[in-house]
């Protein structure tokens, strides 16, 4: 048996796999963001651990016997949050989330002060990132910053806290803007340029690799036997992509969660800054990715299910198929955008609204607007040489098949969508655990899962939401020269 754990921004979940990759068991622990201020996104450390703990025991609990032939976990977790631990290694204050805009103006500067945080850093300083965060600190809680003595991702706070060691994995610390992303090793003048060194850092492993055992009293608490190995594992979107073995170059897949993500996997190093699409490591040896990032993909739909005091599943539902654009245009930037502007002051909004306006319409203008911004980010991705010929769906956003039918025919090739099951991050996470376990080669165990349904682009759709995008996009300048 092996395990995986994502530690997601809304929830801990962890799920329980068989040598044959069956899932047998799936725990969840919700977790809640605190937003304290305008541009604020953080969570306590302490609430991951009580999520973790909370997991376990409940698959302790109700599987034993599974949990008894426990081999190997992986772990994964939401990107570039900054997780700052004192000499006791507790943390000093609550983690700053990757949905974390304050630090705009220190991005500014760290771009002044240290040019290789595009070339050996692979990536824009965007406010999102680590390091831009640990000069905020800097500035704004010198007291703090004095203090730490180590810098931790999310998920690998959780690994400290199960083994005792201090480590990370290439993919998620490519996130940081530390990493010397080609040689994946930290970068000396990376780390520099925010007043740190290699001693505030953890060692690093390949997410396929053993980064340390489980302690002898937790192994005993969830009737594990000694011995546990945990991997590396991998960021959230890294993790997710072994899920749904996108793991060979020119392999891709588009996420449609909180967050909307078009990954696409490299042989190589190619950062493409231009455009504000991320350049990571992936988190299996010598591969990396190229990533393009919205901040609003299901949340947008969220956001309206709020407004409109409906569930979100229930618009989509109502709403039936699509043949065509939404007679009014909405753009997803609730909390600012990635790629392709880096812009994190920008808003949302509607436009066309009119008397006959109704939910429906606003429903479609939603998922038209969000897929326009996935289209943004192939063509950002285009730009930097990765156009992969299908992409697979993942995530809450895949159930509807309106929203896929408009994504497939914005983006010229078909979306696949696995067979019913779970292939997020937990999955990709205990993927990860078989190989650290069992030494065995990633590019066989990350394979693909049997594709449910396919959707192909519509010929109807194509040229009527390429022309409707071409005018979305002129949306983005005019709004921000009016921004409030």
């Amino acid at each position: 048996m092996y395990c995986g754990i994502d530690i997601g921004t809304s929830s801990v979940k962890a799920v329980l796999i068989d040598d044959n990759q069956d899932i047998k068991a799936v725990a969840t622990h919700a977790l809640s963001v605190s937003r304290l201020h305008s541009l604020w996104s953080e969570q306590q450390p302490e609430d991951w651990w009580d999520g973790v703990v909370a997991v376990l025991d409940q698959l302790a609990a109700d599987h034993a016997n599974l949990m008894s032939g426990l081999r190997g976990v992986g772990l994964s977790g939401h990107m570039h949050g900054a997780t700052l631990l004192g000499a006791d290694d507790r943390p000093l204050r609550p983690c700053i989330l990757w949905n974390n805009g304050r630090s705009e103006q220190e991005c500014l500067e760290l771009e002044k002060r240290e040019s290789r945080f595009r070339s050996l850093g692979g990536n824009i300083v965007m406010p999102g990132f680590t390091a831009p965060k640990l000069e905020w600190v800097r500035k704004h809680e010198p007291e703090t910053f004095e203090k730490t003595k180590k810098v931790l991702l999310p998920k690998d706070y959780v690994r400290l806290l199960l083994t005792g060691e201090y480590a990370g994995e290439m993919s998620d610390s490519a996130g940081t803007l530390w990493l010397d992303v080609a040689k994946r090793d930290w970068s000396d003048p990376l780390l520099a340029a925010t007043g740190l060194d290699r001693s505030h850092m953890p060692l690093l492993v390949e997410g396929s690799e053993i980064s340390g055992t489980l302690k002898p009293e937790l192994a005993r608490r969830w009737g594990m036997k000694s011995g546990v190995v945990v991997a590396g594992g991998g960021g959230d979107n890294a993790a997710s992509a072994c899920g749904v073995g996108a793991v060979r170059p020119g392999s891709a897949f588009v996420s449609l969660g909180t967050s909307g993500v078009l990954f696409v996997s490299n042989d190589r190093f190619s950062p493409n800054v231009d455009n504000a699409v991320h350049a990571f490591c992936h988190a299996i040896p010598n591969t990396w990715h190229q990533m393009g990032v919205i901040l609003s993909a299901t949340d947008s739909l969220e956001w309206l299910s709020g407004v409109l005091e409906q569930p979100a599943a229930k618009l989509t539902a109502d709403l039936g198929p699509v043949s065509g654009p939404a007679p009014l245009m909405f753009l997803p930037y609730l909390s600012g955008e990635r790629t392709p502007h880096n812009d994190v002051s920008i808003r949302g909004a509607f436009a066309g609204i009119d008397h006959g306006t109704d939910r429906h319409a606003m429903t479609h203008a939603v998922l038209d607007g969000v897929a326009f911004a996935i289209r943004d980010c192939m063509d950002a991705l285009a730009a930097g040489g990765s156009k992969p010929d299908s992409v697979m769906a993942v995530g809450g956003g895949s159930r509807s098949e309106a929203w896929l039918s408009i994504i497939a025919s914005l983006l010229g090739i078909p979306v696949e969508v696995p067979v019913d099951g779970d292939f997020g991050g937990a999955f990709g996470a205990a993927r990860l655990g078989i190989c650290a376990a069992e030494g065995t080669d990633p590019a066989n165990v990350c394979s693909k899962p049997t594709i449910g349904k396919v959707f192909e682009p519509v010929s109807e759709m194509t040229t009527s939401y390429d022309d409707a995008h071409n005018r979305w996009r002129a949306l983005y300048p005019a709004l921000k020269e009016i921004r409030l």
